[in-house]
């Protein structure tokens, strides 16, 4: 592999982007007349937004930080890696008219990027998954909270991703260990011939909290989900809205994992 995951992981979703912005799983139409693209987890978690300044990391082309804007945000930044994925939610944006506004930068180099702290700071949805140390992403939530700020955290659970693609065997390990080179098709509609190559990582719950503890966050809720909200793994069937389990499995895997820590003043 000549090119490091940076370089490969923005190539790729560069590549995404083009596809995720016309797909019927996005459906940009819709969320143009006013629509949230947040779920019931992180809106639970996301109660006292009202009037708060807001750091959206990994925010792809941005509806979810609009959303927050939507929800009673006075201001969200958001930041990916992606350069088409921040021009599409540049222009997502100015047919909404919300406070938001957006930065293309590697996660890890944000503090050299954005000079400001937050009353929240928010990330959800396959996103830790592409970063090789949480401890350094830790740090990077930590240095943007404000005193009395809260970090709010949707992922998917580390165990889904131990399985292959068909979830049908156990493939890869549930602990951080070498990186996972993989040559995939996205996750939505509309890229079934395309392929991209990724770099990514398995990072266990336990391994996140405790970064995020060794910042000296305070954990205030954890809560595990025998479901999905997005369809966007092979073989999965609606159990419910916008409530998704694999064919065959049915309330046995555990599917996300969310959580709320505060910043002590």
């Amino acid at each position: 592999m000549t090119k490091n995951y940076i370089e490969l992981n923005k190539e790729a979703w560069n590549q995404k982007t083009k596809i995720h912005v016309k797909s019927n799983f996005y459906n940009n139409e819709a969320f143009n007349k006013g629509g949230l693209s947040l779920n019931d987890i992180e809106t639970a978690l996301l109660t006292d937004i009202e009037n708060k300044k807001v750091l959206h990391l990994q925010c792809h082309f941005g509806q979810d930080t609009i959303s927050l804007c939507r929800m009673g945000a006075r201001e969200v930044v958001g930041i990916d890696l992606s350069d088409a994925a921040i021009e599409e939610a540049i222009k997502l944006n100015a047919k909404t008219g919300e406070p938001a506004r957006f930065v293309c930068c590697n996660l890890y180099d944000l503090p050299k990027e954005l000079h400001e702290t937050f009353d929240m700071v928010f990330t959800s949805y396959g996103t830790i998954g592409w970063l090789p140390d949480v401890n350094k992403w830790a740090a990077v939530v930590a240095h943007f909270l404000a005193p009395g700020g809260t970090f709010v955290f949707a992922e998917f659970h580390p165990v889904v991703w131990m399985f292959d693609d068909d979830f049908k065997e156990i493939k890869y390990r549930y602990f951080t260990d070498e990186p996972i080179i993989e040559t995939t098709g996205t996750y939505t509609d509309g890229g079934e011939a395309e392929q991209q190559t990724t770099v990514g990582w398995n990072h266990g719950i336990a391994e996140v909290i405790a970064a995020l503890l060794n910042q000296g966050l305070v954990l205030e809720k954890i809560q595990e989900y025998d479901y999905s909200p997005h369809p966007c793994f092979k073989n999965c069937v609606a159990i419910a809205p916008k409530k998704y389990r694999i064919e065959g499995m049915g309330a046995k895997l555990p599917m996300v994992y969310a959580l709320k820590l505060r910043k002590p003043i």
